[in-house]
């Protein structure tokens, strides 16, 4: 893909620019959560990059902030399998919070690549799944040291 702009100076010989067309972020492709009866649960992320799939998993103890947590690790990991120890993630912390008649899911996630350590927070508007919104809410925290990662690869 191509933009043309034509220089004031010589209107009939037109510029091309052209626009980059990788993609700056890690696609969301699949999840998957379950419960068993004894009150274990597991979650499955897959994410998509250039045509290869990266998945992460999480195993824990069912409750209402325990199935947020194992999502959100879950995606931590597939991340992980991405940067190929190059970068490392970890979880600090998992909200649901009830606001403005919704359901919002608020992540805290540590990053550390060489000896830099950043700390970054996501969100995610999830109206029917929170589960997923808790992965989702990894992703949108994480999507700028990514961006910024993909970038110099």
């Amino acid at each position: 893909m191509s933009l043309f702009l034509k220089p004031q100076s010589t209107p009939s010989d037109p510029v091309v620019i052209p626009l980059n067309p990788r993609r700056e972020r890690l696609r969301f492709s699949d999840f998957s959560f379950t419960r068993t009866q004894s009150g274990q649960c597991s979650a499955e992320v897959t994410l998509e990059w250039d045509g290869v799939m990266y998945v992460g998993r999480s195993i824990g103890q069912s409750s209402p902030l325990g199935d947020f947590r194992v999502a959100a690790e879950a995606t931590l990991r597939a991340l992980e399998d991405f940067a190929k120890e190059e970068m490392h993630f970890e979880l600090l912390g998992v909200r649901h919070v009830r606001a403005f008649d919704a359901n919002l899911l608020i992540v805290s996630v540590s990053s550390r690549e060489d000896a830099d350590q950043t700390r970054l927070v996501g969100c995610c508007l999830a109206e029917t799944d929170t589960r997923r919104g808790a992965a989702i809410a990894v992703l949108n925290a994480t999507n700028r040291v990514l961006g910024n990662y993909i970038a110099t690869r």
